[in-house]
């Protein structure tokens, strides 16, 4: 590989890798793992395993890093005025979790949408919403309405509709090993709930595709 001069007097292979994290977390995190590899019956002195209860503390912390965000926040860092009443729908958002109960990832797909009442948000924040809270430990159900009372609360739009499809992989990989299910959640306020065409055109719009 072409090595270069990073200023510092010393060459590099061109690869550098930079992470934030908080390395007291990540210390003490990595000592309950090296613990449980020795409670599995591993050696995790070993050659394969000596970073690996770093790696694992570093992933856990990405993995729940939606805690350190407010996604109320995010919401309202771009709110503008603007006079228009028809549905705004951001779907196929990509969604990766942790289930609370197994710390096992759920992954799979959100359709989000509202009707403005006067204000709008910028297209990615909504996707910044799912994301934030879909980095924190979850049950699918409670994802799905965080997300749509976090619009709804912070947007005040006329009707919110949320859903999620995803695949458990506790469901796929222990317990009864259904690899091809896939559960599907759904919130809604306002509009959403009380007009049962509203609530037929989101669902007919996110089940088409563009191409």
């Amino acid at each position: 590989m072409e090595k270069f001069n990073d200023g510092s007097g010393k060459l590099s292979d061109g690869y550098n890798k930079i992470e934030k994290w908080n390395s007291e977390v990540i210390e003490e995190i990595a000592g309950y793992y090296y613990k449980i590899l020795r409670l599995l019956g591993e050696n995790p002195d070993r050659e394969g395993l000596l970073k690996t209860p770093e790696r694992v503390a570093k992933a856990f912390s990405f993995l729940t890093r939606g805690y350190y965000s407010e996604p109320e926040e995010i919401l309202r860092s771009a709110i503008f005025k603007e006079e228009y009443r028809q549905m705004v729908i951001v779907k196929d958002i990509d969604i990766y979790s942790l289930c609370e109960h197994h710390m096992l990832p759920f992954h799979g797909k959100a359709h989000v949408a509202y009707i403005p009442d006067g204000y709008i948000t910028g297209l990615s924040k909504i996707a910044r919403v799912v994301e934030t809270y879909a980095a924190r430990l979850q049950v699918q159900e409670r994802l799905t309405t965080q997300i749509r009372n976090c619009i709804q609360e912070n947007l005040k739009p006329l009707g919110v509709a949320v859903v999620i499809e995803a695949q458990h992989m506790c469901m796929q990989i222990r317990g009864v090993q259904k690899q091809n299910s896939v559960t599907t959640t759904s919130a809604f306020t306002g509009c959403f709930l009380s007009n049962m065409n509203t609530r037929e055109e989101f669902m007919h719009l996110i089940a088409n595709k563009l191409h």
